[in-house]
């Protein structure tokens, strides 16, 4: 760590505390060429990974985005907005886990799917014909069989 005082490159750790909130440490260091003190706090710092869309252009992750697109397929579907916040919750930290600093949004919409399965069928499928954009009877057809094969238990 560097002097903020001389720029030096060595500074001694005098103490070390780990915040009320647990959420970050603090330290007391003396710089070992001009003597002077100084803190010095470290926290985690996670970042969402930047959404790389289908024409290429970069945008923040945008948790409002998300929570509009899960609420519009579950409109009028009895399910609470806490398990609504916990989809939500599951999907960013499936995108802080992955480590990546940049994820396709057509991941996003997989994640979404998922989620939406798990919470309501009907929603499920909302979403999917737009998702996947649906372009005749068969191909709901085609969704909602898929959902009737995961509801029946492997013989």
């Amino acid at each position: 760590m560097k002097c903020p005082f001389c720029q030096h490159d060595d500074t001694q750790v005098l103490d070390t505390r780990v915040s009320e909130e647990g959420d970050s440490i603090r330290r007391r260091r003396r710089c070992t060429s001009c003597d002077k003190r100084f803190t010095t706090y470290e926290r985690v710092e996670l970042t969402m990974p930047v959404v790389v869309k289908k024409n290429g252009s970069r945008t923040d992750f945008d948790p409002k985005k998300l929570q509009g697109s899960l609420q519009l397929a579950l409109r009028k579907r009895p399910v609470s907005a806490e398990a609504v916040d916990a989809a939500i919750h599951r999907i960013e930290q499936k995108l802080l886990s992955s480590g990546e600093r940049e994820v396709i949004s057509g991941q996003i919409g997989e994640l979404v799917m998922r989620e939406l399965q798990r919470l309501d069928k009907i929603a499920y499928i909302r979403f999917a014909s737009v998702y996947k954009s649906f372009e005749d009877v068969a191909e709901f057809q085609d969704a909602i069989a898929e959902i009737g094969r995961e509801r029946k238990p492997a013989k």
